[in-house]
């Protein structure tokens, strides 16, 4: 009882360490991560695939509304997990350091300088009394000096760069599929087709073009472009990813039209019987 409020003196506030050096509203920070629908970065020899779970349960949703990968510059996208409306700051104060670095020096910024903007930024909030550590992790990639890179934000503040990396729910899973998957020759469309297939790995059902967002940064345009609901479905059906159909609501659906039919003979035979006795 004792050692339980011991912790809770603690984790009451941002600046003060426990005696074995963690910080928990850090910790707390990415747990909150871990409740967020995944997304994944992918970093091939053509570029860069971003790749996010969009899918929403509320049936009267516009699912357009649920944006998690976003265009930070024209040769950077951003992908989160976490908190949406914490993530939203933090994508457009990146939008900003694109621009002031633009406008100051005439040319774009690189994808490892824009992704330690950032992380310092989000450091500030873990030393900083009265303040909150921003409960959302981002992927961060892009085209730099003609080669591609992909960086991830943690709440702490610290970047990582990545060959392939997953943020948000099922992390673990996703991690040891692209572990077993990737490979460094990988072309655009091969990371495409590999970021939705970790998608739909930690999927009961399957996926489908409307719950997946995907986009892309190639080397020879080092321009970002978002894949249409067409392309990521053409995707899905290739690598038949797409939901099954549940046999029982299958039987169920013949035995309708079954009864239909029957249905629609029976009005026939009553409409030419009444027929019959008006003669």
């Amino acid at each position: 009882m004792h050692g339980q409020a011991q912790q809770q003196a603690y984790d009451r506030g941002i600046t003060i360490f426990s005696p074995d050096g963690r910080l928990y509203q850090v910790e707390y920070a990415r747990e909150a991560v871990k409740r967020g629908s995944p997304s994944i970065g992918i970093r091939t020899p053509d570029g860069i695939v971003l790749a996010a779970d969009t899918s929403t349960y509320q049936l009267l949703q516009e699912r357009s509304s649920v944006e998690k990968i976003h265009k930070a510059d024209g040769h950077i996208g951003i992908a989160s997990a976490g908190h949406v409306a914490d993530a939203r700051q933090l994508i457009d104060f990146a939008r900003q350091m694109a621009q002031i670095n633009q406008l100051r020096y005439q040319e774009p910024i690189g994808i490892e300088a824009l992704s330690k903007f950032v992380t310092d930024h989000i450091q500030q909030y873990t030393q900083i009394g009265g303040a909150r550590p921003f409960g959302s992790s981002l992927i961060i990639g892009g085209i730099e000096d003609g080669s591609p890179r992909l960086f991830e934000t943690d709440p702490s503040g610290t970047p990582y760069e990545w060959k392939a990396v997953s943020i948000g729910s099922d992390r673990p899973k996703i991690r040891t599929f692209l572990e077993e998957n990737y490979s460094l020759d990988l072309s655009l469309k091969d990371g495409i087709e590999l970021a939705l297939k970790s998608l739909a790995e930690v999927s009961e059902d399957g996926i489908e073009s409307k719950g997946v967002g995907v986009a892309t940064i190639p080397i020879e345009t080092a321009l970002f472009g978002s894949l249409d609901l067409k392309e990521i479905g053409k995707h899905i059906k290739k690598l038949k990813l797409a939901p099954k159909k549940n046999k029982d609501d299958t039987k169920k659906n013949k035995d309708d039209t079954k009864k239909n039919k029957d249905d629609t003979k029976k009005n026939k035979d009553g409409t030419k019987k009444n027929k019959d006795d008006k003669k």
